[in-house]
């Protein structure tokens, strides 16, 4: 992973499971690793996550999930409940559109920008939720299509201001 423009990459593996979860495999531009295995629910953290990288991505996040492992969180520091003490705001705003974004998933039913941002911590516009939208179906098909055994690969760029 070599940086472009002063920018950092993190590498991201989902591999499938079985029983078709996910274990999260993250790798900082520095070698460095942070991993996780949902054993709880986890169908679902597999898709949660791949909503993560598509909001982040979409939107422009670089202080959220993905973007502070990036900067050397490890998974389990996420939860705002380890030594790096609570999350960014960034963080907090981008968990809680993901859960929108899984919200409206599990409805079936596609939400309206005004249905979103009545309970969206901040507006969102009928582009960035179509982006975001767009981006999650191309990664759930790639997620679907894959056997299990084996991994979905991404890579997200960090900023060299969001790396700082």
């Amino acid at each position: 992973m070599v940086p472009n423009d002063g920018a950092a990459m993190l590498r991201i593996e989902i591999a499938k499971q079985p029983d078709g979860s996910g274990v999260l495999r993250c790798t900082r531009q520095d070698g460095s690793v942070t991993w996780q295995k949902q054993t709880k629910h986890a169908v679902h953290f597999a898709l949660h996550d791949l909503t993560h990288y598509a909001v982040e991505t979409a939107l422009g996040y670089r202080h959220a999930f993905f973007g502070l492992i990036a900067e050397g969180w490890d998974v389990d520091d996420t939860a705002g409940k380890a030594a790096r003490g609570p999350l960014p705001v960034e963080a907090i705003e981008v968990e809680r559109i993901v859960g929108l974004f899984d919200a409206e998933r599990a409805s079936g039913v596609l939400w309206t920008p005004e249905e979103f941002s009545a309970v969206a911590p901040r507006p969102l516009t009928g582009p960035e939720i179509e982006s975001v939208r767009t981006l999650r179906a191309m990664l759930f098909k790639r997620w679907f299509a894959i056997a299990p055994g084996e991994k979905l690969e991404l890579e997200f760029e960090v900023t060299s201001a969001a790396a700082s």
